[in-house]
């Protein structure tokens, strides 16, 4: 089986960890629990850290000047430097991270479609945005894999923000081993998902590995790493993801009957219109990888780039993955 690396993650304190929300409570988020046995988290609560008491009078975020305070209406508080403050220590002291889960929409914690109020009163919304917290996180951090709960529902993101974070964690131990035979193998091993999600950037990554001038290992693991938060920045295009499928199809095709050849096609093509997740497809090619002993292949992050426990059995074609994954198709 498999081994990776373990992610360090820090995530709001209310998604399971504690009743810390201003009425009182908790969430219990099911995709936190799954993740909870593959990574360390950092659970953090930035409206207790700066003293606001459970339960407590919401807080809203209101454009005062021509930007965003952080004021609590029943008080009259304004909390906006206390919550930088915080922000700016926490961040300093916490050390190498790969990701943060962060409470949506949260007027603290939250990174997108956070409610920016005109007024304390009742009054309009006038734009949405990043919390407070999550703006500071989002500045400090543009390179992490960096969501909330609430759009980690979503198949397709939550793929992405997995394969970022379990990359960026297998990333973060290559640079403690100051070695360049890590760093290729690191590069080797990720090549087919870097060609999905930037041929460009897989270009200068592969560059930067040859290192055909003999830079020291300093400069050129701080090159890749600015190329390979460059590739991970978006989630792979549909199509550049099929286009893998078909060349890495090419390595197994020989040891394939016509049936299974075609029957593969026909799993790209609904993954193409979206009917199934990407697993269905690279979990047939790592089965056949493993019969005809493609050990090169089997090396390939972009058929696995997180622990297989993490896909939701929920997810679309999660019936046919299971087959799959059993040897029966």
């Amino acid at each position: 089986m498999k081994s990776f690396a373990r992610p360090r993650v820090v995530v709001s304190q209310c998604l399971g960890f504690a009743a810390c929300r201003y009425n009182g409570q908790m969430i219990e988020d099911p995709f936190v629990k799954k993740l909870t046995p593959h990574v360390e988290f950092i659970p953090v609560c930035p409206e207790v850290e700066i003293g606001l008491g459970v339960p407590r009078e919401p807080i809203r975020l209101v454009t005062r000047h021509g930007e965003p305070r952080l004021l609590q209406p029943a008080t009259g508080l304004d909390l906006t430097d206390a919550m930088r403050r915080f922000a700016n220590s926490f961040l300093d002291a916490l050390g190498e991270v790969d990701g943060f889960i962060l409470k949506n929409r949260s007027p603290s914690c939250g990174i997108k479609d956070v409610k920016v109020y005109a007024d304390t009163g009742p009054s309009p919304v006038r734009e949405k945005g990043a919390g407070m917290f999550g703006g500071i996180v989002l500045e400090r951090f543009p390179h992490l894999a960096i969501e909330d709960e609430g759009r980690l529902t979503n198949l397709r993101l939550r793929d992405h923000f997995l394969t970022k974070l379990f990359t960026l964690a297998s990333f973060r131990q290559i640079r403690t081993t100051e070695s360049m035979k890590e760093l290729i193998q690191f590069h080797s091993e990720n090549k087919y998902l870097l060609m999905a999600y930037s041929q460009k950037e897989l270009k200068i990554l592969g560059k930067l590995v040859a290192n055909l001038e003999k830079q020291p290992f300093g400069i050129i693991i701080e090159q890749y790493a600015e190329h390979l938060w460059a590739a991970l920045a978006r989630p792979p295009r549909y199509q550049a993801n099929i286009n893998v499928l078909h060349h890495i199809l090419g390595h197994v095709s020989n040891g394939l009957t016509s049936q299974e050849r075609a029957f593969f096609l026909e799993i790209v093509e609904q993954y193409r219109h979206g009917r199934i997740p990407l697993a269905v497809a690279t979990t047939l090619i790592r089965a056949w990888s493993i019969r005809l002993e493609a050990h090169y292949l089997l090396q390939q992050t972009f058929l696995e780039p997180y622990p297989p426990e993490l896909i939701d059995p929920t997810d679309s074609g999660s019936k046919v993955l299971r087959s799959a994954q059993s040897g029966q198709l």
